[in-house]
């Protein structure tokens, strides 16, 4: 139905072009027509016009209804594949050139050196322009921005909230020990998940290596968890920096851009952001910050599950994981026994206790 209605529609506008070009373009037609007829003049020319002009546009209206619908799913697509950080920054960038090119070309055109074709030329250009220097410095844009309103909420005594963006990894999402955390409420703000970050996921869990593809498959399923079962509020990220390869330099500049943190286990990742003045939240430091505190001289009831490295040594773990190393422990491998802390050693996997069993110390 509405194609019907365009074509009355298109037939309507070239009758109108037709009674409206009658003179200049129809004019010469009709004489040269009556010419070869042997008439002096052919009656109705505007009628003729008119069909002429509607029955052209009617029949080229299929066609450019075809085109213009191609036309308009073309640009839809462009635009759903366009962030929407780059449609708002390059809007603004769009508005700012056309408040420029109206400052700057009114003059001009009140005093009419420049056509109005070439008006509007510029104007276009002036707007395109714009949208182009929005779209590159988004990021330097919504910085401002963000540092604006955030002076305007201190001048203003207002609090800032807990409104922080926490960019996730792709290491700490796999690790999967970032979906606890926010479980007990401890990480405040918004969990950031950038579109890249997702891509390698994905990538990961398509991978021939059976190890990969399940720890891809891991990381995912972590981040449904993250989504739907904790109260956690969660953006998506989708915008992306070409110019970069790298993911990790990615994340740097986002958190850049963000003003935000950085949430990994990854050491190098780590080294890279201190280096770059990003905030950075490493799990591993976390899990070793909150192992429970031993002291040489405690005892702790433990239980000695293998052989150590040097002779008559024992191994046994705590409940987080923390090695023991007793000391003549060998001989009472699978009996539980209460030993004594002798020291501690921090090292950069972790922490290491070395202790004896207390039996030996009272034979002593």
């Amino acid at each position: 139905m509405m194609k019907k209605w365009f074509q009355l529609l298109f037939a309507v506008i070239g009758g109108a072009l037709g009674v409206r070009w009658s003179d200049t373009i129809g004019k010469p037609c009709f004489e040269f027509i009556a010419s070869v007829l042997g008439r002096e003049e052919i009656q109705g020319q505007a009628l003729w016009m008119l069909g002429a002009g509607a029955l052209l546009f009617y029949s080229i209206s299929s066609w450019a209804l075809t085109y213009l619908l191609k036309v308009v799913q073309r640009g839809e697509e462009r635009i759903a594949n366009v962030p929407v950080t780059d449609l708002l920054a390059g809007s603004i960038g769009m508005v700012v050139g056309l408040l420029f090119s109206s400052v700057l070309l009114h003059p001009f055109s009140q005093a009419g050196v420049f056509s109005p074709l070439l008006h509007m030329l510029l104007i276009a250009a002036f707007s395109y322009a714009g949208y182009r220097l929005g779209a590159v410095k988004q990021e330097e844009l919504f910085t401002v921005l963000d540092a604006r309103r955030s002076d305007r909420g201190k001048a203003s005594g207002e609090p800032k909230g807990f409104e922080e963006h926490k960019i996730l990894d792709t290491s700490v999402i796999i690790d999967g020990r970032i979906a606890d955390i926010c479980k007990t409420g401890f990480i405040e703000g918004t969990l950031v998940i950038p579109e890249f970050v997702l891509e390698e996921l994905q990538h990961i869990a398509d991978s021939s290596d059976l190890l990969k593809r399940n720890r891809g498959r891991r990381g995912l399923d972590i981040l449904n968890k993250i989504q739907k079962e904790l109260d956690v509020k969660v953006l998506i990220y989708e915008g992306d920096f070409e110019e970069i390869s790298e993911v990790d330099s990615k994340l740097v500049r986002l958190a850049k851009a963000l003003q935000g943190k950085v949430i990994t286990n990854d050491f190098n990742l780590n080294k890279v952001c201190e280096l770059q003045g990003v905030s950075v939240l490493n799990i591993n430091d976390l899990a070793n910050a909150v192992k429970p505190v031993v002291l040489p001289g405690e005892e702790i009831l433990v239980q000695v599950i293998k052989d150590g490295k040097e002779h008559g040594q024992g191994v046994a773990y705590l409940d987080d994981g923390t090695m023991i190393v007793v000391e003549g422990g060998r001989d009472f491998i699978g009996m539980t026994l209460d030993v004594l802390v002798t020291s501690v050693l921090q090292t950069s996997a972790g922490r290491m206790i070395f202790a004896k069993p207390k039996l030996l110390e009272k034979a002593l």
